[in-house]
């Protein structure tokens, strides 16, 4: 029983933090594209904070299993609105992990806020400021992980569109070619423990620079 009250407990702290940060990442996807004259994201209401609009049912079990990587829905994306394909394209897939990013930081934000109060004799109860500062907490390094992670060079993560767009034509339409296969070997790459050999270092060193560990 205390092992299940636990489990609630951690997933009470998880739960907020992640919903945001994939939130967040599909967001800027949709936001980029508009601003480069894609309305399709915003057509489909996925300009929207509402994580119900944005969850992936495999991406979000992946999420909870690991505690670290998944994916959201894709926000749907049309090329043909940009003025510069390639380039566009590349920016619409680094908003995604960027805006991570700056989550992570504005969590820091809030860590470094919450945990002197933690010291404090305030009327408000630690009850309230513990679960804040650890979310907050939660939220740095989930940022961080799922904007490492996405920038895996693989289909369909947004590295592959990062990479496609900085390889030429030719080279990129070969590259793109991998598309259908790419999630069947991410899941392999994953589940095999290959992608956290070199993942994980990556986390850990952003971690250790925003945390100051």
């Amino acid at each position: 029983m205390e092992t299940i009250v636990i489990f609630i407990q951690k997933m009470a702290l998880f739960l907020p933090p992640i919903l945001f940060a994939v939130t967040v990442h599909e967001v800027a996807h949709g936001w980029m594209a508009y601003r480069l004259g894609d309305p399709t994201a915003k057509m489909a209401g996925r300009l929207t904070l509402n994580p119900l609009k944005h969850l992936d049912f495999l991406g979000t079990l992946v999420f909870f299993l690991t505690q670290a990587i998944g994916w959201a829905k894709p926000v749907p994306i049309d090329s043909r609105y940009f003025k510069r394909p390639g380039r566009d394209m590349m920016l619409v897939a680094l908003a995604g992990p960027a805006s991570n990013l700056l989550t992570a930081a504005i969590s820091v934000v809030l860590v470094r806020f919450i945990g002197p109060l933690l010291l404090m004799q305030l009327p408000v109860p630690q009850a309230i400021w513990e679960p804040l500062f650890y979310m907050g907490f939660l939220s740095v390094q989930l940022n961080i992980a799922l904007a490492v992670f996405n920038l895996i060079p693989i289909p369909p993560l947004d590295g592959s569109k990062v990479l496609a767009g900085l390889l030429p034509y030719r080279l990129a339409m070969q590259y793109q070619r991998l598309e259908p296969f790419g999630f069947l070997l991410l899941l392999l790459l994953i589940f095999t423990g290959s992608i956290e050999r070199f993942f994980l270092p990556v986390v850990k060193l952003l971690n250790a620079f925003f945390l100051g560990r």
